[in-house]
């Protein structure tokens, strides 16, 4: 068995591993970056190891620095997580070499399934069904046009290395597919090293069903059923469960036994899963389901197929890693309720879905379900890395159960100051396609305006608030403040019978006055400080102070000047001083945790001013650019 794990990668993964380690009395080596210093998992380790600047580029992606953080450290495996270096057959084969145990697929297996357009061609001699493309060496504009044509639009543009959404684009028309296609090189060659795609045909009413897979080095090959991981925003998984809704046991078996076929084609050793889209334009059916791709490690949905197996995938990792076989047989696994994951991200879907980096002060959180956290009360999320700062999972015996139980987990989370997308989280396991589990990969595109509407505080919100300031103001019955019931969220009060207070409260810039009666109601109350409340509905979370807020704020954008929603870095330019844009047209491409984020005019104009170039770093609210509005005066 393993000794001493150093996991190649931070956060929740990070700390999650860490756990079933501790569990299995195995020592375990962080490694982080400057940004990373004070981070979760870089406390929660048995030791950790500095490994460089913040950058992903120079810090946790440099196989080197790992490797040499466990040799210092006397580690005897890595773990990679996922993302970074957890599919890069090199760093793998490095490890290897080094004399370490690679928590992981062999290196050639990570090569045959890494590149999109070879697995495909693997699968096709396996036997296993896969979507109609291009899967070709030339990679020309003109040969990806020409082929985009004889597939027909739709078609989707996808990087042949990584995956997590990074280099896809979904085409509807010609004219679109070149300068989609720079914009999906342009990312895959940041993300990946790698700027090659192929082409699919877009198939009609999408779900994403993927199968967990396992091998070990004896020879075995078991699957863990099914996932849904329908609910997708831009290709990025925002919702997954387990099993998947409609999955009738024939289907299940036929794709569950082409998941096997999949991974025994490349002796598939450690955890692993083999993701299809399916076409449920007539409900799942196993004639119309093909494999995408396979991942050669960890998801960060695994949490739901560990709820309803029972499994804990990271111990069978290890184990299999040190040369055990597979706990269990395929007999012996078993399907047991519903299990629903979302993923909590530091972003304003207000805005965009614009990273929110920044201090997180306190977090409120509820004591039912799983909750995998990346930070704690007094952390920061920073700009460098991706948004995500939890998975939320919820278990029940049915579906419904676990959805409803999933969103009054999201409505009683409270993770201050910093925006989350929780309301919107909340909002898509409401909808009503989803609620009938009738759900495909486009279902938050057409909703998105539901989904993102902005709704002012109930009357049940601004009571709960002011009744929430009374009774903490109100030193009543001689008790006073109780620091330790606001934290455990054990409150709840009635004031004598006939006495109402009026209290005045500020929102967002608005006055609200309400009798203070009762505590108790449908709304969420939390003091964050004894200045500010937060109340929680519908998973949206209300700031109420009582004091009106200072003068100050954003810089205004109205004169034309365009500000950096983020820290960020810059990586395209494409506009200079003097040159006449539109209304809309694209002025640079701004790259901040890990996505890309376009900067347009504002309005019809000129380019007067312009303080940005390729690759520079720039702060929130910097000002980028400057358009002179069109026939001024």
């Amino acid at each position: 068995m393993i000794n001493k794990l150093l996991i190649a990668n931070r956060g929740e993964i990070a700390c999650r591993i860490m756990r079933t380690a501790r569990e299995m009395g195995i020592s375990t080596v962080a490694v982080y970056s400057d940004a990373d210093a004070k981070a979760l998992h870089t406390r929660s380790a048995d030791e950790a190891v500095h490994i460089g600047p913040s950058p992903a580029a120079e810090s946790y992606l440099v196989g080197e620095k790992i490797i040499a953080a466990a040799k210092e450290t006397g580690a005897d495996a890595i773990h990679p997580g996922y993302g970074f270096l957890s599919e890069n057959a090199d760093f793998a084969q490095e490890v290897q070499d080094a004399g370490l145990i690679w928590v992981g697929p062999n290196p050639d297996s990570i090569r045959d399934m890494g590149l999109k357009d070879a697995a495909k061609e693997r699968m096709i001699a396996a036997g296993v069904p896969v979507t109609p493309g291009y899967l070709g060496d030339d990679q020309t504009v003109e040969r990806l046009t020409k082929e985009a044509e004889a597939i027909g639009y739709p078609v989707l543009i996808k990087a042949v290395a990584g995956g997590g959404g990074k280099g896809m684009r979904k085409v509807d028309k010609s004219e679109n597919f070149a300068a989609d296609l720079e914009s999906c090189r342009r990312e895959a060659k940041a993300s990946f090293g790698n700027d090659d795609v192929l082409l699919e045909k877009w198939i009609t009413s999408p779900r994403h069903i993927e199968v967990q897979v396992f091998g070990d080095s004896h020879g075995n090959v078991v699957h863990l059923f099914e996932r849904d991981c329908s609910l997708q925003r831009r290709h990025q998984k925002v919702i997954e469960e387990a099993p998947a809704p409609g999955m009738d046991a024939a289907t299940r078996e036929e794709i569950c036994c082409a998941a096997i076929r999949a991974a025994k084609a490349v002796d598939y050793v450690g955890a692993g899963t083999i993701e299809f889209i399916a076409d449920a334009s007539e409900g799942l059916r196993a004639d119309r389901i093909f494999f995408m791709e396979m991942n050669t490690r960890l998801q960060v949905e695994h949490p739901v197929t560990e709820e309803i197996t029972g499994v804990d995938l990271v111990e069978w990792q290890l184990r299999v890693a040190s040369g055990e076989p597979i706990p269990l047989k395929q007999d012996e696994l078993s399907i047991n309720g519903h299990a629903i994951e979302a993923r909590l991200y530091a972003e304003d879907p207000a805005k965009g879905f614009l990273p929110s980096p920044g201090p997180v002060d306190e977090i409120f959180q509820p004591g039912d379900g799983r909750l995998e956290w990346s930070v704690e009360d007094g952390d920061a999320v920073t700009a460098f890395y991706d948004p995500m700062i939890a998975k939320v999972i919820n278990h029940a015996d049915d579906r419904n159960a676990a959805r409803t139980g999933l969103m009054r987990i999201l409505n009683s989370l409270v993770v201050y100051p910093i925006t989350t997308n929780k309301a919107f989280l909340f909002e898509c396991l409401d909808l009503p396609e989803f609620v009938s589990g009738e759900l495909d990969t486009s279902l938050i595109e057409r909703q998105e305006q539901r989904l993102l509407e902005v709704r002012p505080p109930s009357q049940d919100v601004i009571v709960s608030a002011a009744s929430r300031f009374r009774h903490d103001w109100l030193d009543w019955s001689g008790i006073g403040w109780d620091e330790r019931n606001f934290r455990e969220g054990t409150f709840g009060f009635r004031l004598n019978a006939g006495t109402k207070s009026e209290v005045t409260l500020f929102h967002d810039e608005e006055v609200y006055s309400a009798k203070a009666e009762t505590f108790a109601g449908k709304a969420t109350a939390d003091h964050v400080n004894p200045d500010t409340i937060v109340v929680t509905e519908r998973g949206r979370t209300y700031e109420f102070t009582a004091q009106p807020p200072r003068d100050g704020g954003h810089a205004a954008t109205s004169d034309g000047a365009i500000l950096a929603p983020m820290p960020g870095k810059v990586i395209a330019v494409d506009v200079a001083e003097g040159d006449t844009v539109t209304a809309g047209q694209r002025l640079m491409v701004l790259e901040a945790m890990k996505m890309e984020h376009g900067l347009t005019a504002p309005f019809d104009g000129t380019v007067t001013e312009l303080a940005a170039s390729v690759g520079g770093q720039v702060q929130v609210e910097a000002v980028l650019a400057v358009v002179e509005p069109a026939n001024q005066g």
